[in-house]
Order: structure tokens, then C-alpha cells, then sequence
């Protein structure tokens, strides 16, 4: 009987843990998927401000670096200046500063207003990367590689949703009244994360545990291979629609192009991290990078349709390598994962940054055909790094204690 009444109360703990750990990772989700819904759905109104307020292209690129630049610079000092405060306590704070941030560029204060307000939505996104992914790994400990990878994936759909939502309203209501209206998505959010995420973090000891054995090394290799990931994605983003014309397509084509892409990217950043768990980092890695270099080489030869068929299959890889890498840095962490993620998520946001202006820079003293290439190249080059990481992962799993 006693044995029995044990055993009855010990399931209802383990249901409970495990419906706080789904409730976390919805709330890191939704975050996830607003603040990059926010980012990529800014591209948008890039046309109707340029229009409003007579800017130059160069003008326009300043105007927008006042968000990417503020929310890629300041997640290390985000992360260091709220490291006391739980994750669930940031991500309500990050998104209703980034909802601030929207609805002061809503007001009538000109573009002084629209300047001020993307910088303040650039800070309050600034927090969400670094301690939305704190809040999954202190949920599920060592086996946050997949709820990390669903993390990763939930962007994808905001960045999907948003941008597509924008593009609807902005025919119909004024850019200011479109702003409201996802500055409200933002306030509904925040009362999302305030029921779902919990009030405390659960203890993780996964960085007190292996923290001994890992060296920084391994981190700044994960590093380097986020950057040259976001690198390759990047450089082939910005060829891509002038790849698709050079093969007969039109503008229906090339956003056709990039939805395929797009699609696939998404799917691969659901199965890709599911991938690194059975197959592990670095076979999963050379797997996917390989394939990235064999068909972005590929898509230079195909006609359109053919490039059609392989354009999925490309984003699957192309994109899908990102989820295994994030998963990887509470590995390697040294201990303070907070800080690892920021550090990791800054250096491929620069990454995103730059690698269009190099790639650009290629193709202008040669062709459109060695932009790409040196593109391909680039996820060639994660094979040989992703084989210098094998020996950190390796201290980093004997020194996770068994049991």
C-alpha cells in the first residue's frame, strides 16, 4: 500500500515538471517568434518610409541599422546587465520595450519618432536571444538540444507570418495604424509570457557539471562555424534572385524561389535538430554542409525548373544547420550559458551583417557566378572546423557525470 501511495505521488511530479518544462518552452516560443516576426517585418516598410520621408537608399540603410545595429550590439550587455533577473521577468520586459519601441514609431513625431522608436524596439530585442534561450535551457538542463532547435524553428515561423501580415495591412491602413496594430500583438504577448513562463528558474546543473572540463576553445570554434553558416546563408540570399532572372524568371519566380527556400529552411531547422541527436554534432554538421556546397554549386547549372526541385532541399540544409550549432553552446559554455548564447547570437547577427557587403564585393571585381561560389566555399570550409570541434565535444560528455 505504501509502496503504491508513493508511486501515485511521484507521477503527478513528473507530470507537473514536465507540463512546466512544454509551458516554458511555448513562452521562449512566442517570444521567439515575435521579436523575429518584429525584425524581418520591418523589410516592409522600407518602400512606404523611403516614400514619406524622401530617404536615399544609403539613408535608408542608417535608418535601418538603428534596429539590426542596436539589437546585435547590445545582447552581451543585456545579458550582463540582467543577469540577475529571471528569464521570464526579461522576456516580458524585452517585448514590451520592443512594443514600446513599434508604438512610438506609431506616433506623430516625425522621423525623429521613427528614429528613436527602432532604437528602442532594437533594445528590447536585444534582450530576447540570450534569455529566451536561458529560459529553455534552465527548463530542460542536458536535454535541451531539440526544445532548443524547436526554439530556433519558432523564429522561422514569425518571420514567416509577420512579414506576410505586414504586407497585407499596408494596402489597406496607413504604415502608423500597421505599427499600432503589432505594437498591440506585443502587449498580448507579454500577458502570454506572464501566465505561461515560470515565475523562477528551474536549478540547472548542467554547467556546473561539465564546467571544469570545457575549455573556451571549443566555444570560439562553435563560433566561428555560427558565423560562416549565417555567412553562406546570407551571401546566397543576396544572389539568389539575380540567379533566378539569369535562368529566365521573372518577379513571380524570384519570390517563388524565395518561399521554396524559405519553406525548406524551416523544415530543416525542426528536423535538423532531431538530426544532431541521433547522428551527433559534427556527423550531422559535415552531413548538412556538404550538401549546402554540392547544391548551391548546383543551382548555378540547373535550368529554372530544376532549380525549383532543388531549392527546398537546399533550404533544408542551408538553414538546418543553425538549430544543431545552438543547441551545442550550452555544451560548450564554460559554465555561464547566459553570457555563451549572447556572445554566440551577436557574433552571427555581425556575421548576417557583413557577409552580403564581402560577397557583394567578390562578385563586383569578378562575376555574379565567383559571388556564389565563394559562398559554397564557405560551408566547405565548416568541414574541416567542424572536425577540430570533435575533441571538445568529447571532453564535454565525459565530464557530464552519469545518471
Amino acid at each position: 500500500m505504501t509502496r503504491a501511495r508513493a508511486g501515485d505521488l511521484h507521477e503527478p511530479a513528473s507530470e507537473s515538471t514536465s507540463r512546466k518544462k512544454s509551458r516554458s518552452l511555448l513562452a521562449a516560443c512566442l517570444a521567439h517568434a515575435l521579436h523575429d516576426g518584429y525584425t524581418d517585418g520591418l523589410y516592409a516598410f522600407l518602400p512606404v518610409w523611403q516614400a514619406q520621408f524622401g530617404l536615399s537608399y544609403a539613408m535608408l540603410a542608417v535608418v535601418r541599422s538603428l534596429y539590426f545595429g542596436t539589437m546585435g550590439g547590445l545582447q552581451i550587455p543585456a545579458d550582463r546587465i540582467l543577469r540577475g533577473v529571471s528569464p521570464r521577468a526579461a522576456l516580458i520586459l524585452s517585448t514590451a520595450t520592443a512594443a514600446a519601441g513599434l508604438l512610438l514609431m506609431a506616433l506623430p513625431f516625425g522621423f525623429a519618432g521613427l528614429c528613436v522608436g527602432l532604437v528602442v524596439a532594437g533594445i528590447g530585442s536585444s534582450i530576447q536571444h540570450p534569455r529566451g534561450s536561458m529560459l529553455v535551457v534552465d527548463s530542460y538542463g542536458t536535454g535541451s538540444r531539440q526544445p532548443l532547435g524547436i526554439y530556433n524553428f519558432s523564429g522561422d515561423l514569425g518571420k514567416a507570418a509577420l512579414p506576410a501580415m505586414i504586407a497585407m495591412l499596408l494596402p489597406i491602413f496607413a504604415w502608423q495604424s500597421v505599427l499600432a496594430l503589432l505594437a498591440g500583438l506585443g502587449l498580448l504577448i507579454v500577458a502570454a509570457l506572464a501566465w505561461l513562463a515560470p515565475t523562477a528558474s528551474a536549478p540547472n546543473t548542467t554547467g556546473k557539471d561539465a564546467a571544469p572540463a570545457r575549455g573556451r576553445g571549443g566555444f570560439r570554434v562553435l563560433t566561428t562555424i555560427g558565423a560562416l553558416d549565417t555567412s553562406t546563408r546570407m551571401g546566397y540570399l543576396l544572389f539568389l534572385p539575380f540567379l533566378i532572372h539569369g535562368q529566365g524568371g521573372g518577379l513571380e519566380a524570384v519570390g517563388g524561389a524565395l518561399a521554396l527556400l524559405f519553406i525548406g529552411g524551416a523544415f530543416g531547422k525542426a528536423t535538423c535538430a532531431w538530426l544532431g541527436e541521433r547522428l551527433g554534432v559534427v556527423g550531422t554538421v559535415i552531413i548538412t554542409e556538404a550538401a549546402t556546397a554540392l547544391l548551391i554549386v548546383a543551382t548555378l547549372f540547373t535550368p529554372l525548373p530544376l532549380t525549383f526541385v532543388l531549392l527546398p532541399l537546399l533550404g533544408i540544409v542551408l538553414n538546418g544547420t543553425s538549430s544543431v550549432l545552438y543547441g551545442t553552446v550550452p555544451e560548450l559554455s564554460s559554465g555561464d550559458t547566459g553570457r555563451a548564447f549572447a556572445v554566440f547570437y551577436t557574433s552571427v547577427i555581425c556575421a548576417g551583417g557583413l557577409a552580403p557587403i564581402l560577397y557583394g564585393t567578390i562578385a563586383d571585381h569578378s562575376s555574379r557566378t565567383v559571388g556564389v561560389l565563394a559562398s559554397s566555399a564557405t560551408a566547405a570550409l565548416i568541414i574541416p572546423l567542424v572536425l577540430a570541434l570533435r575533441p571538445h565535444l568529447r571532453r564535454s560528455h565525459s565530464a557530464t557525470p552519469a545518471g
